[in-house]
């Protein structure tokens, strides 16, 4: 009777072992498809494509700021330096010019203690490194022609000697005024050394010659 009883609880006892081992399988298989550490890896991606969107945003946008401080920085260059060498400043040739006022007339000075008209002029451009000639003659020869209403800046001026019959070249300043004004200049004066002068309206008017630009 007990080998019955036996025998005919065997098979639900093997049912029950058989459920259970399906009951593990089916939770491991569950653990290993939690999306636990993947979202975490996922997440780890995300934070990675956003962080590296946000660099290159951030050299995107220093590279803009970079590029409209240059534009900016070649912009006010341009503004400033007159383009022919491309190394004289202009403004600071004129403002050391301009610094020399009152300096003596001197036959043949090239110096501080002294200067003619050529010598005050060569001696400006020299301080500069721009290489003019020494003499009124070979000055009006140096660099381009340019229209008298063109006249800028940092341009040689040319006029007669005091006979403005002679039409050759015997006196030199440098323009400071701007195209379209009246043609103001600074120059070495016989009368009055060195000193500002316009051309319009004065004896200068009938002894101008030419415009030379050497820078």
């Amino acid at each position: 009777m007990k080998k019955i009883f036996a025998l005919m609880l065997a098979p639900v006892v093997l049912l029950l072992i058989m459920m259970s081992a399906g009951s593990d399988e089916a939770a491991t298989a569950s653990d290993e498809t939690t999306p636990v550490q993947f979202a975490t890896l996922k997440t780890d991606k995300s934070e990675t494509v956003t962080s590296s969107a946000t660099s290159e945003k951030r050299r995107t946008s220093m590279a803009v700021k970079t590029d409209n401080a240059k534009s900016s920085w070649e912009d006010d260059a341009e503004a400033r330096w007159i383009d022919a060498s491309g190394t004289t400043p202009t403004d600071s040739l004129i403002s050391y010019a301009l610094t020399l006022m009152g300096t003596p007339y001197l036959y043949g000075g090239t110096s501080n203690s002294g200067f003619d008209c050529s010598g005050f002029t060569s001696h400006v451009f020299q301080k500069f490194g721009v290489p003019v000639t020494r003499s009124s003659t070979t000055q009006s020869e140096d660099g381009i022609p340019v229209d008298r209403d063109e006249a800028r800046p940092g341009d040689l001026v040319i006029f007669t000697g005091t006979n403005p019959q002679v039409r050759e070249p015997g006196h030199v300043g440098i323009v400071i005024s701007e195209p379209g004004d009246t043609i103001s200049f600074v120059h070495s004066s016989s009368n009055g050394g060195v000193k500002i002068s316009q051309v319009e309206g004065t004896g200068y008017e009938v002894r101008f010659l030419d415009v030379r630009r050497v820078l």
